[in-house]
């Protein structure tokens, strides 16, 4: 019998795919086996709260099983353009949001939607490695711009790569620095893509994982940034809602309506139930997330020291996220390191994988356990210690 895999001939994937596989730094590690510790992967440890499972309940049991709208249920829009016009300060109309099949789903919709073959899109370095994927993706060009040494942005760099393009792509809190932008550099950014007439994308994923004195500025919070940013939003992180695939733009009518096309062609409408699962997260689990905030930063805490006593590892200390992104003194790739240590039973991100200025550091996650933190550093540092 002639198998499937035989009978395909000269088949070669669209140029798009090929772009992608050209130029990804992502890196798909092995599995994790029962006796290896990990610290690699970017998701909350946590159930998802009850009352947002009981939600997505009811409306099944309501029969709300049916095709929502293409941009949203209309009281999750609703609730949604409310939060959004109570941080900005701006009246937020229908049309001016769209829910999306999670964060990734929203990034892609909008990066697709505004990135044209040739278009210059500046990134910071290092970066979630999924902005520069989906650029390449649309035939777009990327220009990292490398962070200063404590992991903040370049603003002088930054004025200077923004003369001429068309998007700017950010995350703030940072994946995978943990580093918080400040007002003052938010307010410098705003003037910046304002003089140049850039578009911009912000991603605030992990908005409710701030750990400074200061309170968070969001895009949001900006005037400079009105009408020519699209605000990408999940509940992925905030609510430990993952595997739920839930979250959102918010931006001027014309750019959700484009990105409204793409997600609609390729995605169509979020799951129903989930969407009323995730009113009852920003209606009902606000006690949830500083829980799980408190939580968080216990486990910061841990692993901030644990790592600040390994010879050989400097730290930039993390303001946001769960994320810690140390840099390492030996001379291997972080691809390597990434190897070595998972002799050693401690699975950890490459920094390479999330741009060059990545290189000699590795990404470790918090988001799990104090006990599987402790383990997981006591393999780190046998590891590093195999290499002096």
């Amino acid at each position: 019998m002639v198998s499937q895999q035989d009978a395909i001939i000269d088949f070669t994937a669209a140029e798009a795919v090929l772009r992608v596989e050209r130029t990804s730094l992502r890196v798909q590690q092995p599995a994790t086996t029962a006796d290896m510790v990990s610290l690699a992967v970017g998701e909350p440890d946590f159930d998802t709260p009850p009352r947002i499972i009981a939600a997505a309940a009811r409306a099944l049991k309501q029969g709300l099983t049916h095709y929502a709208p293409l941009l949203g249920e209309k009281p999750l829009c609703q609730a949604l353009a409310n939060r959004v016009a109570a941080r900005s300060g701006v009246a937020v109309s229908a049309g001016e949001i769209l829910v999306t099949h999670g964060g990734t789903g929203g990034l892609s919709a909008a990066i697709l939607s505004i990135v044209n073959p040739g278009d210059r899109v500046v990134i910071p370095d290092p970066t979630y490695s999924l902005y520069a994927d989906l650029v390449n993706m649309a035939g777009g060009i990327c220009v990292p711009v490398p962070c200063q040494a404590d992991l903040h942005w370049d603003l002088a760099a930054l004025k200077q790569a923004m003369q001429g393009a068309k998007l700017f792509v950010f995350c703030n809190p940072g994946n995978p620095t943990g580093i918080v932008h400040t007002c003052e550099e938010m307010m410098a950014l705003g003037d910046i893509v304002q003089a140049s007439n850039t578009l911009v994308i912000a991603d605030e994923a992990y908005s409710d994982l701030v750990f400074t004195d200061q309170p968070f500025t969001s895009a949001l919070d900006i005037p400079a940034f009105r009408g020519r940013t699209l605000y990408c939003q999940t509940f992925s992180k905030s609510y430990a809602m993952t595997g739920w695939r839930v979250g959102y733009l918010a931006g001027p009518a014309a750019m959700i309506a484009a990105a409204a096309r793409v997600h609609n062609t390729a995605n169509g409408s979020v799951n129903t139930a989930v969407q009323y699962a995730a009113l009852a997260a920003i209606e009902e689990c606000d006690q949830d997330v500083l829980e799980m905030h408190k939580i968080y930063r216990e486990r910061r805490a841990l692993m901030i020291a644990g790592l600040s006593a390994i010879p050989g590892l400097t730290l930039n200390q993390p303001e946001g996220a769960f994320y810690c992104f140390p840099s390492y003194s030996a001379a291997v790739s972080s691809v390597e390191m990434v190897t070595i240590l998972r002799g050693f039973g401690i699975a950890v991100r490459p920094g390479s994988e999330f741009g060059a200025a990545g290189e000699s550091h590795i990404r470790l996650s918090y988001a799990t356990s104090k006990e599987v933190i402790a383990e997981g550093l006591a393999r780190l540092k046998l590891g590093l210690a195999s290499l002096s």
